[in-house]
């Protein structure tokens, strides 16, 4: 099968977001005078490491509109454990509703930004608006750069942030999610 996007494919659903798998989850958070928002979002990356910037996608939502006004963000990693709290984050709920109240979600502060976080996340990345790009139609992408990292202690095996003790989330196509449980190792080739 071939098909070009602007033509639509023909299936009951669109391939796209299952070809494009795993995609990290990016639990973002933002303040804003309406009140916290939290909101999960599977078109998440990191995009660079000197200095560590992260990006993410969506529509026009609050999280969009909060970090216009503050210029801040965090994202919140997110482990299963926490699964279905992420997606009672995801309803559309009216602005100014703070989710992390309507998900039953303990926040924190964060320390290098105005911004709350997810208290118990595997690890949380304190984020300054670097740039917000629109793209086709109504999307924007969200730019960071990334001020400061928690990491929860017992998520650290070794001096190492060990993904296994808390199973991160990652989305598929459609409906569907994974878990990282299996880790492998390998090295590069020598030059």
């Amino acid at each position: 099968m071939f098909y070009e996007p602007k033509n639509g494919h023909g299936l009951p659903h669109s391939p796209f977001y299952a070809i494009v798998t795993p995609r990290p989850i990016g639990w973002i958070s933002t303040r804003a005078s309406p009140g916290d928002n939290l909101a999960p979002y599977s078109f998440f990356n990191a995009v660079a490491d000197t200095p560590p910037q992260v990006m993410f996608a969506g529509g026009a939502k609050d999280s969009l509109a909060n970090i216009r006004d503050t210029s801040v963000f965090a994202m919140n990693v997110v482990g299963e454990a926490m699964l279905h709290q992420m997606n009672a984050t995801s309803a559309r709920l009216p602005r100014g509703t703070d989710e992390f109240s309507h998900a039953g979600i303990e926040k924190a502060e964060c320390h290098t930004i105005n911004c709350p976080r997810v208290a118990h996340a595997p690890a949380t990345l304190e984020c300054r608006l670097t740039r917000i790009i629109q793209l086709l139609g109504d999307n924007f992408m969200v730019i960071g750069e990334v001020t400061g990292i928690h990491l929860r202690d017992d998520c650290l095996t070794e001096g190492r942030f060990d993904l296994t003790r808390f199973n991160p989330v990652a989305r598929l196509g459609y409906k569907d999610y994974t878990v990282v449980r299996d880790l492998f190792a390998m090295d590069r080739p020598k030059d």
